[in-house]
């Protein structure tokens, strides 16, 4: 069965007739003050679905340490500087494409617990994002991951269950038939193939992919099949030259984009390379010189950027700086999901690269695109940032 969470509202068979994902009466919709931008509004139509990005994956609680000095040794007690507890997993990208304005639709589950009504909260009511197709799993708990961020990066340690399968007390499962959206970010796993991706793609979605570490160590091409449904892949460096058995990011991509009209290599400080097979262009920028606090998430916060100025219509380049802005910006926090920037963050940055001259003039022209972009007035808006804890009781 599947049941609501105390915080959503409650919802109706979704076995009706229609394709499930389909928007019926009974979902939640998009909640939530409107976003200080929507960067879709000059191409925005009465006739565009109401959606406009589809993701599905598992969401996690993630536990981030910072402060650490160096990595923690065995047999000794490490104490951190700085602690914090957000949504993680999934979480990151939808929480940073809704930030930027997005209607984002996700598929998860959630445990019963503590830990999954804190995730549920934190996502459907803080961050606007329509968990119509999730569910509540009874007797699941939450996956939880522990983030140590030292020497500029972070190890992890993960803990979970796979949620149960439909008829087992796992609820109705991510829809087979996603919904109508502009968009949708598909997470590939290296030796299955997900049947969803191509019926997005048949509907007219325009499928973004990311790839994780492929723990088999085979790095086969062939894991890779999904990407003829796609319209850009993302990797990071690393898994691009594993993927092309090449031994350079730009050569990686140029080899990549054989297989996708457009292939983006991120090489962390040394910025993102891209190659867009269908018009022949490329493009490199830059990474933006940062204070990191921790980088947990920031490459789904690239890609959530990347994927916000491919669905605006813009340049190669701008959506590419723009995306590596946005993961710059994020590092700066705590945690992956509520660490995504806005557009008030975004606005107060380019704000201060124009009073300032810590940053290169030419970073001041690659970014001239923002003039045109950002509000001339930017409210308050205040985010959620990771914290501590869940939450402290009020009298």
């Amino acid at each position: 069965m599947t049941t609501s969470s105390p915080h959503s509202a409650p919802r109706k068979d979704l076995r009706n007739g229609h394709c499930p994902g389909e928007r019926t009466e009974g979902f939640e919709g998009f909640r939530g003050a409107a976003p200080v931008l929507d960067p879709l509004a000059a191409v925005r139509t009465d006739a565009d679905p109401p959606t406009d990005v589809y993701l599905t994956g598992t969401v996690f609680l993630d536990i981030i340490f910072t402060g650490l000095d160096s990595a923690p040794v065995r047999g000794t007690e490490s104490w951190a500087r700085g602690m914090g507890s957000s949504p993680g997993g999934i979480a990151n990208m939808a929480t940073a494409l809704a930030r930027l304005g997005l209607r984002t639709s996700l598929a998860a589950a959630f445990g019963d617990d503590m830990y999954g009504e804190y995730c549920w909260e934190a996502l459907a009511q803080g961050e606007g994002i329509d968990l119509g197709l999730s569910r509540t799993v009874p007797g699941w708990h939450s996956p939880v991951t522990v983030s140590m961020a030292y020497e500029g990066e972070r190890t992890m340690v993960s803990h979970g269950h796979e949620a149960p399968p439909p008829g087992n007390g796992g609820g109705v499962p991510a829809p087979e038939c996603p919904p109508a959206s502009r968009a949708c970010v598909a997470l590939l796993v290296p030796g299955r193939q997900e049947e969803w991706i191509a019926r997005a793609a048949a509907r007219g979605s325009r499928v973004f992919a990311d790839v994780g570490w492929d723990e088999t160590g085979r790095w086969d091409p062939a894991d890779l099949a999904d990407l003829e449904h796609c319209e850009a892949f993302l990797p990071n460096a690393e898994e691009a030259m594993r993927y092309t058995r090449t031994d350079c990011p730009r050569a990686a991509a140029r080899a990549l984009a054989e297989k996708v009209p457009v292939a983006v290599v991120t090489m962390g400080e040394k910025g993102a390379f891209a190659v867009d097979s269908s018009t022949g262009e490329s493009a490199e920028v830059p990474a933006i010189a940062v204070e990191a606090l921790d980088p947990t998430g920031a490459g789904d916060v690239f890609v959530a950027g990347f994927v916000t100025g491919t669905l605006a219509g813009w340049p190669l380049a701008d959506r590419l700086a723009f995306a590596g802005l946005t993961a710059a910006l994020s590092v700066q926090e705590f945690g992956g999901s509520l660490s995504a920037p806005g557009w008030v963050e975004i606005a107060a940055w380019w704000k201060h690269v124009r009073s300032y001259d810590d940053q290169a003039p030419a970073v001041r022209r690659r970014y001239a695109f923002l003039d045109g972009l950002l509000p001339a007035a930017v409210r308050p808006w205040p985010l959620r940032r990771a914290v501590p804890t869940l939450g402290f009781r009020r009298p």
